[in-house]
């Protein structure tokens, strides 16, 4: 169980740096992001979780505001496995946890 509670975490990390790394290569190149091959790669990576995030999202919200709540709900994934880990570890004891 704590293998797969930790591995839910490192998801959820990889998937918010990569569309945290989205989001300021957007700023950064501005209206030609699309053509950016960084951008186009994290696109790719980001493009499930954006994608399961629409799918629970009403039509009322952009598209354009989904990757935010991807973001939202990948950072609430992220807070709940960290707790669970944390709580998983004082059980079974910090030594054996590492």
């Amino acid at each position: 169980m704590l293998l797969f509670v930790s591995s839910v975490k490192l998801v959820a990390e990889i998937a918010l740096l990569a569309l945290l790394g989205q989001w300021v290569l957007g700023l950064l190149a501005g209206r030609k992001r699309d053509s950016n091959v960084f951008y186009q790669l994290f696109q790719v990576l980001t493009g499930p979780f954006v994608r399961g995030a629409r799918l629970i999202t009403p039509r009322v919200v952009l598209d354009r505001h989904v990757p935010a709540v991807a973001f939202l709900l990948l950072a609430f994934t992220w807070v709940v496995a960290t707790g669970y880990r944390i709580q998983m570890c004082l059980q079974i004891g910090v030594e054996q946890c590492r």
